[in-house]
């Protein structure tokens, strides 16, 4: 009885020896794919912080809405919101944010999640109701007559996490940086996906 014991307590320690070395071999890789990725990711935070003391400022200067604002009040705010901020980055340009760098990785995050099992629902998910949009421009509204797309949690989940007010959005096979406050599109990226 006692060898029996013996036995069961030995194989419940290398099995739980065994669980706590796994995940942690499986931490220390991804800890390594995260301090190569985290100076573009720092980089990016930075810019988006940038931003949004930029959109404070434009804040500041449109008058606030009140909780029982009309639809058309809300619009209203929007666009000059809109307006203060394209004129406060007059001299923005594509790839501000979505940088090479993080475009590469943007891209990456994309194929890895698309190629995986749940690749072709996820897909699926994104195009449907999206189609391309030949042109996007910085500042614009994102275009009403398409319906905001779906992001999928295993994309949203791979890319930097984003404050109230800024989310990602694909326009056909690019994503793009919403600003949902002003309703404006602040970046995309180049085609980060197959048609």
């Amino acid at each position: 009885m006692r060898s029996v014991c013996g036995a069961v307590i030995l194989i419940f320690l290398i099995l739980a020896f065994a669980a706590i070395a796994v995940p942690a071999t499986n931490a220390a890789s991804t800890s390594a794919a995260d301090k190569s990725a985290s100076p573009v990711l720092a980089a990016f935070e930075a810019r988006i912080q940038a931003y949004l003391d930029l959109k404070g400022k434009a804040e500041s200067s449109v008058p606030h809405l009140s909780k029982d604002s009309k639809p058309e009040e809300v619009v209203r705010h929007q666009r000059a919101l809109a307006a203060r901020i394209k004129e406060a980055r007059a001299g923005a340009k594509p790839g501000e944010f979505f940088t090479p760098d993080l475009e590469a990785l943007v891209k990456r995050t994309v194929t890895e999640v698309l190629s995986g099992p749940d690749g072709k629902s996820v897909k699926a998910s994104i195009m449907d109701e999206n189609p391309d949009v030949p042109r996007i421009t910085l500042h614009e509204q994102y275009p009403t007559a398409v319906p905001l797309s779906t992001m999928p949690p295993q994309i949203l989940a791979s890319l930097p996490q984003l404050p109230k007010g800024l989310e990602y959005r694909f326009l056909g096979t690019r994503l793009v940086l919403l600003d949902t406050d002003a309703d404006i599109i602040i970046d995309y990226t180049g085609r980060v996906m197959a048609p």
